[in-house]
């Protein structure tokens, strides 16, 4: 589950730095810090990175789902603002230009009080539009965070159920595997030791 988690953050990761979206790079880098952390806890048998890990897979699929809200353009929001980039750049989701079977022609503007490095980019023929591939990521994204949600919360339960059941000390139980189990436990006066 870890490697599908890190492999669906990784391929997220390098189409989000290329299409220079920084919101979303920083939520992926984020997401395989904490399941590298959460796979960590897992291994060395902490408890508490698995729960920070739970805690941090709750945000990733309410992330999850605003990045669907905002492609999808739910409740007012559009995927023709800069919100994705911090409002840095004006770059959009890679997918945008090119997505599977899209055709990209790049046309010069022919006004003359219009620099001449700036271009404007026609994209035809798309199989499937952008933002519908960022909610198919997001959707997996989703699906595979509420499993290890799952995963996770068992193995804090299996995790707690052993420390509740360990005998630290060989003699804190009512028996020990020296002695066989005792109806009534005789209790002796200590003396005090003299001056």
């Amino acid at each position: 589950l870890c490697v599908f988690l890190q492999l669906a953050a990784l391929e997220r990761q390098i189409f989000d730095f290329l299409g220079f979206q920084w919101a979303p790079i920083l939520g992926n880098f984020l997401q395989i810090i904490v399941v590298i952390l959460g796979l960590f806890g897992t291994i060395q048998f902490r408890p508490r990175y698995i729960v920070v890990y739970t805690v941090w897979t709750a945000l990733w699929v309410t992330w999850n789902v605003f990045i669907i809200c905002f492609y999808l353009e739910v409740g007012g929001l559009s995927k023709e603002t800069d919100l994705m980039t911090f409002n840095i750049s004006m770059h959009r989701s890679w997918w945008r230009e090119h997505g599977p079977g899209c055709i990209r022609r790049v046309v010069r503007p022919s006004s003359p009080g219009i620099l001449e490095d700036y271009s404007y980019v026609s994209v035809t023929g798309c199989i499937i539009d952008f933002q519908y591939l960022e909610v198919i990521h997001s959707a997996i994204q989703i699906l595979l965070s509420l499993i290890g949600f799952v995963y996770a919360c068992y193995v804090i339960s299996i995790f707690m159920e052993e420390e509740d059941s360990f005998d630290f000390i060989g003699g804190l139980d009512t028996y020990s595997y020296r002695q066989p189990p005792q109806e009534h436990v005789e209790l002796k006066p200590v003396k005090p030791v003299g001056k």
